[in-house]
């Protein structure tokens, strides 16, 4: 039993947890008063990530297990589940914050589009790992995924959710950027994109829209409208200096920073924790990151390999947007902080995402073990003819 756990990475099951269970604390600090304010409990908050937080445990341990080699034959389940829920979104689907992005099942609520995010990266890995023999013919090697990707990325759109399509068109050049394509391929789909968004311009430019740029770029022109989260995020990270006012005695939390459990959580650990704690945080996401990229590159599969760096691109750039909201750096997008941030179907989708990075490290690890088991063994048996040799020849050297 010690032997098959020694073959995981450790640093991948330790720090998501360590980092999940550090988020259901800050959320129970930060929506303590919005809780009450709403009519629950102060725990509400907290529970419900606690129960997506162990339902995301069960998925971990299942997907460490599971050899991710088998999701080539699940890919055709796995896209269409990810279209009916997206199409049922828009259809049955409940509106929040001016977004139709939640799905209610019963008790459950469910945010298809991060379903969407893991299942576009398992679907990418997979097509394009198999293209490699072609991948410089473009008709044939390149095009035919990114047509299934327009109609995943068109329909979170719709919704609209600009935040999570953003994420999904980084992640997705960034599969396509180290899949291996040629650099006149690239120049040219980046140049459809950038005509594709020009054309979209006029009819994606809302007053609200424009509103979330002037809120982060001038905020104190309209302190009390557009710049108003911001200004009292700025304050939050002001107020906490080095090692912040202690856990759980936030100010903003209590009415000022609106959504302090969800955007803006980060604002309150730098106010209750100061920079010693987001710089931890911030630590412990990098952390992940880069032991995805890590292991993207020792991983001899390129299905493996794509699929590790996918998932860690996934964590990295939505980390640096929801960070960039906070300070004023990109616009508000709503985007949450990984692990840490309220949210179910983010943590739960994290949670999988780091069983399955998990999976690709154990068989990566395990292929390592096998050469130098190999190599181990065929040294072994070439000292022996050596000896052989050498004993034969001082027989006949005796006599």
């Amino acid at each position: 039993m010690l032997h098959k756990l020694r073959d995981y990475d450790f640093i991948l099951i330790i720090t998501p947890i360590l980092l999940a269970a550090f988020g259901s604390v800050m959320i129970y600090s930060a929506s303590m008063v919005s809780a009450v304010v709403e009519g629950h409990d102060t725990t509400y908050y907290l529970f419900r990530q606690l129960q997506w937080f162990c339902l995301g445990l069960v998925g971990f341990i299942a997907c460490s297990l599971f050899p991710y080699k088998y999701y080539h034959k699940l890919m055709k389940f796995i896209i269409l589940t990810i279209l009916v829920l997206l199409v049922a979104v828009l259809l049955f689907g409940n509106t929040a914050n001016n977004a139709k992005s939640w799905l209610y099942i019963g008790p459950i609520s469910l945010q298809p589009a991060e379903f969407a995010k893991l299942g576009l990266i398992m679907y990418l890995a997979s097509v394009y790992s198999k293209k490699q023999e072609y991948i410089n013919e473009f008709s044939k090697g390149v095009l035919p995924p990114l047509i299934l990707t327009a109609i995943v990325l068109g329909l979170i759109v719709m919704q609209p959710d600009i935040g999570t399509a953003s994420i999904i068109f980084l992640i997705v050049s960034t599969i396509i950027f180290s899949s291996g394509i040629r650099l006149k391929h690239l120049l040219l789909l980046t140049s459809v994109g950038v005509g594709l968004v020009l054309l979209a311009l006029p009819y994606m430019v809302t007053d609200e829209r424009i509103s979330r740029f002037t809120g982060a770029y001038q905020p104190f022109e309209t302190p009390a409208t557009d710049g108003y989260h911001l200004i009292q995020s700025y304050l939050a990270i002001g107020v906490g200096g080095l090692t912040g006012e202690g856990l759980g005695q936030s100010v903003q939390k209590l009415g000022y920073l609106m959504e302090a459990h969800t955007d803006f959580i980060m604002a309150i650990v730098a106010e209750e924790l100061g920079f010693i704690g987001v710089l931890i945080v911030i630590g412990m996401l990098a952390l992940i990151v880069l032991r995805g990229i890590f292991i993207s590159r020792k991983c001899r599969d390129s299905f493996g390999a794509l699929l590790a760096l996918g998932i860690s691109s996934m964590i990295g750039i939505q980390a640096f947007i929801n960070l960039g909201s906070i300070s004023g750096i990109l616009p508000i997008t709503g985007v949450t902080l990984p692990f840490v941030s309220y949210g179910g179907s983010s943590l739960l989708i994290l949670m999988i995402s780091m069983g399955i990075l998990n999976n690709v490290a154990k068989q990566t690890k395990q292929h390592d073990m096998q050469d130098v088991n190999h190599k181990q063994a065929n040294d072994h048996s070439t000292e022996k003819r050596n000896s052989s040799h050498f004993t034969r020849g001082g027989r006949v050297w005796q006599n």
